[in-house]
């Protein structure tokens, strides 16, 4: 096979073809691979792919190797080449399948269909993939393809293939864990998965996704995870309450659903220390803030702490529901408040969404429930 140029030299080639030992053809193979980046003649480029055909069909694994770990991000690989090593061994066919330029669509759809789950993993994790290829992942993908596929933000996920992934795997912690992470995740995600993923996640949600005001109450007012409410009663029983806000926050710990939590069960106190700390201002202008200069006050230091906007209106009814029980003179215990708090939440223009009402008079009605069955004992 004579090359008219030095970039592919017939002493390797012979090397390749007739090296007595798999490490000698290995090392002919790399050295070839790397001279074949060299710009080609239209000749060399076909003696080139005659080359690594050869290489492709070496009995020796480490010679197959060589080839698809040299050339995987290369466009000079040959299409039916590297369908012949992602047909190959894992190690073989894992760097071609990540990263090689030359597979289509289809070609991946296929394989995808067809392959391990290791093999699927590799796609799952490619530095761009198509929307129809992520469609026949969460299709047919196991649940390392889906976690991986999900976790890959350069991965086009429409919102009809997360439904399908919520669907498939929706009691998969680490799945259900790698979608709430996503940069970009639609409302209706975002819904869903509140009710599927731990605390910690659910938290994520509340912090740096779309999640309604109402959805941020049912975490607030729920008790599903002890870790978080240990938490939260700490946060009501503090001696230091400023020293304690501030080791939370030191431990990126003070999050908005964490406040919002808390305020919810009635630790006001602990909620005028985080704003204090989040916001930079003194603990007794927070408090001006918070209860004596009107709505807008409040308003102006929930906006220098950086809280979401989203999230304003939940823990604008809580204050509401503080406040007007103060106004009354009353010493309301914990369902008191947090009747009251729906109660004002339900008044907003901001909660007109059926499914958003239905969840709160769910609410009320489990708290009156409650209250009869206390009186009745």
């Amino acid at each position: 096979m004579q090359m008219t140029r030095t970039s592919l030299t017939d002493g390797d080639i012979r090397t390749l073809l007739r090296g007595a030992t798999d490490d000698e053809r290995a090392a002919a193979a790399h050295k070839l691979c790397r001279r074949m980046d060299a710009p080609l003649t239209d000749e060399e480029r076909e003696a080139a792919h005659q080359v690594l055909r050869l290489m492709a069909d070496d009995a020796a694994v480490l010679v197959r190797r060589a080839l698809a770990v040299t050339l995987k991000t290369s466009a000079i690989l040959p299409r039916d080449v590297a369908l012949r090593l992602a047909r190959d061994v894992d190690s073989v066919a894992l760097p071609v399948l990540t990263h090689s330029p030359v597979f289509t669509d289809e070609d991946l759809a296929e394989i995808v269909r067809s392959s391990s789950p290791s093999k699927q993993a590799a796609v799952a994790g490619r530095a761009s993939l198509s929307e129809s290829v992520v469609a026949c992942l969460v299709d047919h993908g196991s649940e390392t393809a889906v976690k991986a596929v999900c976790a890959n933000d350069n991965a086009t996920l429409s919102e009809a293939a997360l439904r399908t992934v919520c669907d498939r795997f929706a009691t998969c912690e680490g799945v259900t864990a790698a979608m709430a992470y996503r940069k970009v995740l639609p409302l209706s995600i975002g819904e869903r998965l509140v009710h599927l993923v731990s605390e910690q996640v659910r938290q994520h949600l509340v912090d740096h996704h779309d999640v309604s005001a109402d959805s941020a109450l049912q975490i607030a007012l729920g008790t599903r995870e002890r870790a978080t409410m240990d938490l939260v009663d700490q946060a009501g029983r503090a001696a230091d309450p400023k020293s304690f806000v501030a080791h939370l926050h030191g431990q990126e710990r003070l999050t908005a659903s964490l406040m919002l939590r808390a305020l919810a069960h009635g630790h006001v106190a602990f909620f005028e220390w985080s704003l204090a700390q989040l916001s930079g201002v003194p603990h007794h202008r927070a408090w001006l803030l918070v209860h004596d200069a009107g709505p807008l006050g409040f308003k102006a230091i929930y906006q220098r702490a950086e809280l979401p906007d989203r999230l304003f209106a939940a823990f604008r009814a809580a204050l509401d529901a503080y406040h007007g029980l103060q106004l009354e003179g009353e010493a309301p215990d914990l369902a008191a408040f947090q009747e009251r708090l729906l109660q004002r939440f339900l008044t907003q223009p901001t909660t007109a969404a059926r499914e958003d009402v239905d969840y709160l008079l769910e609410r009320m009605d489990q708290l009156g429930r409650h209250e009869e069955a206390r009186a009745v004992a």
